[in-house]
């Protein structure tokens, strides 16, 4: 007889909406809502992809703010509150990346109850409700982002990544539309991608997993391990991009209903170091965790293997999803680590950073000290793949 199911809990009350063109349907959105002075956060230089011009041209915008390329820092949350302030807006629309809906859920919360995000960041300050609606349009499909309640800030004194979450910080409505990754050239393709799939990985095995996480990370994993080689080859192939934004979607809802896991940890140490984008950091060390973690649930690891659709090798041990990733990492042409210039002498100071961080604590596996570097030097080790 099998235990019994633990207790859990479940609710997520944001408003999808996904398929071709939903981004058109931004001014209905904004028009249900009430808004009459809306702010809109922007990857820069996003609105001359036609998709987004036509989505936010003749939408009365009280503010704008520009967001530059790269991970977002504590400074350009504080710059975006201050702007979002001064606009005496009533919504906020944000569209682009991971980056930049992490940017306006914390400028939203920055710009509530007064700045800066590192108090936030240092923990201990109650959440309020947010008076401000908050709009996010993903134009990658990785994070998931539009439908969490997390955002990940870099602080630019330490380099470390500074991460903070609540129920508060989600989205009001997220128009998930495929059609505004139909451009997107193929390395953040490739990156944002290798990111759904480890959340969605991370979210059935993690402590936090319960059976309806489960369901969902797995059709996760099975979307994005068709999709992404797919994408990869022809990021015109809209069949294949449409999949893989249902996956990220669906791995940002498994994040929320359990976590992401030790492969956030130990790659957002990287990200805070080298200051390279969230989803390569995770593709460089995705496989390696995962060789860790699955010593403590094989079982589910098998479930993942099959999702992944790695044939039986008369294992039972979880080894066949590692080797699932694997090959998939190597049939997007994913990059090794030591190409980010990562030695030895990083290691060290790498895994204290990663030990500090949330995720790792939630791993099916504990880690130590010396399971970190391993890890690190494991992917190290690797020359191609």
């Amino acid at each position: 007889m099998s235990e019994s199911i633990a207790a859990f809990g479940n609710f997520l009350p944001v408003r999808i909406r996904f398929g071709d063109g939903v981004a058109q349907s931004l001014r209905d959105v904004l028009a249900a809502d009430g808004s009459t002075r809306p702010f809109l956060l922007i990857d820069a230089g996003l609105d001359r992809i036609p998709q987004v011009a036509s989505a936010i041209d003749g939408i009365p915008w009280a503010g704008r703010y520009d967001k530059t390329p790269g991970e977002p820092t504590n400074t350009q949350v504080d710059d975006a509150a201050a702007s979002l302030v001064a606009a005496g807006a009533d919504a906020v629309v944000a569209i682009g990346g991971g980056s930049v809906m992490d940017t306006a859920k914390a400028a939203r919360l920055c710009g509530g109850q007064g700045g800066p995000y590192l108090r936030f960041a240092a923990g201990g300050v109650a959440y309020e409700a947010p008076e401000v609606s908050l709009i996010l349009v993903p134009t990658t499909a990785g994070t998931g982002s539009e439908v969490s309640g997390g955002a990940v800030i870099t602080d630019e004194a330490t380099h470390l990544k500074r991460g903070i979450a609540s129920p508060h910080l989600r989205a009001r409505h997220a128009l998930v539309d495929p059609e505004l990754t139909w451009g997107l050239p193929h390395n953040p393709t490739r990156d944002a991608g290798v990111d759904a799939l480890a959340q969605a990985i991370a979210g059935v095995v993690v402590t936090a997993r319960s059976p309806i996480g489960n369901g969902i990370g797995l059709e996760g994993v099975r979307l994005a391990a068709r999709a992404l080689p797919a994408v990869c080859r022809d990021g015109s192939d809209r069949a294949a991009r449409s999949e893989m934004m249902c996956a990220s979607l669906l791995a940002g809802l498994v994040m929320n209903i359990s976590d992401c896991g030790s492969e956030h940890s130990i790659a957002q140490a990287l990200g805070g170091m080298f200051g390279i984008p969230h989803g390569l950091t995770i593709g460089l060390i995705l496989a390696e965790t995962m060789e860790h973690d699955r010593r403590a649930v094989p079982e589910l690891f098998e479930r993942i293997a099959d999702a992944l659709g790695a044939p039986a090798d008369g294992t039972s041990d979880g080894s066949r999803a590692v080797r699932a990733v694997r090959a998939l990492l190597k049939e997007v042409g994913f990059p090794v680590i030591s190409s980010i210039g990562l030695t030895e002498e990083h290691l060290d100071e790498l895994a204290t950073n990663a030990l500090g961080d949330y995720f790792i604590t939630v791993s099916p596996e504990p880690w130590t000290h010396a399971d970190v570097v391993a890890c690190y030097r494991e992917a190290l080790a690797i020359t191609a793949r």
